[in-house]
């Protein structure tokens, strides 16, 4: 059975998924954050390291088990679907075809990021940010009144966990605002204590770490 984590943001009921998902189930809605689908292509045309080009995939197989598992009326992507536009014009055929398959039947809104900061030609709707009830997702904390769900920042958090020192992508949350981990497969990470983050929640925040088993601790500063 997934070694999900049920937890309470802002009075509603919400599941941290180990793969880095988020659940609302009485909104029957999925949020997933940062995919950066095409890294390795834009990393190859940039002159960098050649990355074994299987990333795509496997980040839509792990998306692909998250919509089978939670059968969503709704998925939200919080930007950076994409690792950048020319990434997104050369979406191979057999995984643009493969979105078109789970987002039938529900509505899919791509939320813009600032490494596609445009609309995708993906099946579903393009938007700045979108409300569910009280809470706002958008790409990029603080841009607006909360309660809010975004990304960007990649967040991971260090614990000591069966006595061995451990790093995993993490949910950061407290009362107002949630940032979710990057969920695509070749996505770095920034340490909570970074002050970026630190300067974002409050002082109560938790750090939910992704992956099994899920832990959730206050958040490292």
């Amino acid at each position: 059975m997934r070694d999900d984590h049920a937890f309470t943001f802002a009075g509603h009921a919400m599941v941290a998924r180990a793969s880095g998902a988020l659940h609302w189930p009485s909104e029957g809605l999925l949020v997933v954050s940062d995919l950066h689908l095409g890294k390795s292509d834009r990393v190859a045309r940039d002159g960098g390291a050649l990355l074994p080009p299987y990333e795509v995939r496997d980040t839509l197989a792990r998306l692909a088990a998250d919509v089978a598992e939670t059968a969503p009326r709704a998925v939200v992507s919080l930007g950076d679907t994409f690792d950048d536009m020319a990434a997104a014009a050369t979406l191979a055929p057999a995984d643009r075809d493969a979105l078109t398959v789970l987002a039938r039947g529900r509505e899919w809104i791509w939320v813009t990021g600032n490494h596609d900061p445009a609309p995708t030609g993906l099946p579903g709707t393009a938007a700045e940010a979108v409300t569910c009830a009280d809470v706002t997702f958008r790409h990029i904390a603080g841009d607006g009144p909360g309660p809010e769900v975004s990304g960007h920042y990649h967040p991971k958090a260090r614990m000591r966990l069966r006595g061995r020192a451990v790093s995993r992508p993490c949910f950061l949350r407290d009362d107002a605002r949630m940032i979710l981990p990057a969920y695509g497969t070749y996505t770095g990470g920034l340490r909570s204590e970074d002050p970026a983050l630190a300067a974002l929640m409050a002082p109560n925040a938790r750090a939910i770490l992704a992956g099994s088993p899920m832990v959730e601790i206050p958040m490292p500063r």
